[in-house]
């Protein structure tokens, strides 16, 4: 089972020397491992530095991205590059602890698809782990997956898991639940997490919108993926149900001494929930017919097998 570590690196420069002597001397023991380092646009130098780093660690691939794209990107990138059985990624600013990675593999030799990273003693400023917690707890309400720390990057996945998910936007740290959508079985594990010494944090609060907008299309996708109809179509008929109502409301008050239908905006909110419903509906029948003509341009199955037993 060959592993191949991931690293995103943006602007980590000074931590990329430290932190790849703690790998090199935790994978010596494993035979065949790799490191794939990405650059992710960095401006500080830290290119320079991994380059110069190869010549003293032979485990050591680099790869340069064009510019600035994402965290979620990168370990993409590291994804497609890496050879391993078994893909870890983590982030490359020493505040994942390298020491850790047996803990995740004896996991995976356990059976498991999935293994995350849970930094139960957080190292982060208050305000950014209290957001943290909210987030996590919204996450778990929505995927249904018992995951503690969804925004641990240090996580292990089996390649045959997760090579058929494409990752886009933030989504990485929704891969677990992605997964957990085709049968995939996840585990948790305490991580370390230790201060960061060099360097300057790259999560900002505007990362806040971008989690919950994602938050909103992972639970279309745990949930609806294959009935969007259902999805779009409930929320139609609720609109326009409350448009019925809101009309009928409307002359119930005007029989009962109150202003006229002209008098009262109760008639254009009756007709925007009308409008609305049925766009939710249209919606729906645009989402089914794409849907179909994805699985069945592609060959796609909407289950998947683990096994078969005689």
């Amino acid at each position: 089972m060959r592993l191949s570590v991931i690293l995103p690196v943006y602007n980590e420069r000074e931590n990329l020397r430290e932190l790849l002597g703690e790998l090199t001397a935790v994978l010596s023991q494993y035979p065949g491992a790799q490191i794939i380092a990405v650059d992710d646009g960095s401006t500080d130098g830290s290119l320079k530095e991994l380059r110069a780093l190869t010549e003293h660690h032979p485990m050591l691939t680099v790869v340069a991205l064009a510019r600035n794209y994402g965290q979620t990107a990168a370990i993409a990138a590291g994804m497609d590059a890496a050879l391993g059985d078994v893909l870890l990624p983590m982030d490359a600013d020493l505040q994942n602890d390298p020491g850790d990675i047996p803990l995740f593999l004896r996991k995976i030799g356990e059976g498991y698809d999935i293994v995350s990273g849970w930094r139960r003693d957080r190292r982060d400023a208050f305000l950014r782990s209290f957001l943290s917690r909210i987030a996590n707890t919204f996450i778990r309400w929505a995927s249904g997956q018992s995951i503690h720390d969804y925004g641990c990057t240090m996580k292990a996945y089996r390649r045959s898991t997760v090579e058929h998910i494409g990752l886009y936007g933030d989504m990485h740290r929704f891969l677990a639940a992605y997964a957990a959508i085709h049968g995939a079985r996840v585990a948790e594990v305490v991580v370390h997490h230790r201060l960061r010494t060099h360097g300057k944090s790259k999560y900002g609060f505007g990362r806040v919108w971008r989690v919950i907008l994602d938050l909103f299309l992972l639970m279309f996708f745990l949930r609806s993926l294959t009935r969007p109809m259902q999805f779009f179509g409930s929320i139609g008929l609720l609109s326009i149900g409350l448009g019925i109502l809101t009309i009928l409301g409307a002359f119930a008050w005007k029989e009962a001494g109150g202003p006229t239908l002209i008098e009262t905006p109760l008639p254009v909110l009756s007709a925007l929930f009308v409008i609305v419903g049925m766009q939710c509906v249209l919606m729906g029948l645009h989402a089914e017919m794409l849907m179909r003509t994805y699985f069945e341009s592609h060959k796609a199955k909407a289950y998947t097998v683990r096994a078969v037993f005689p």
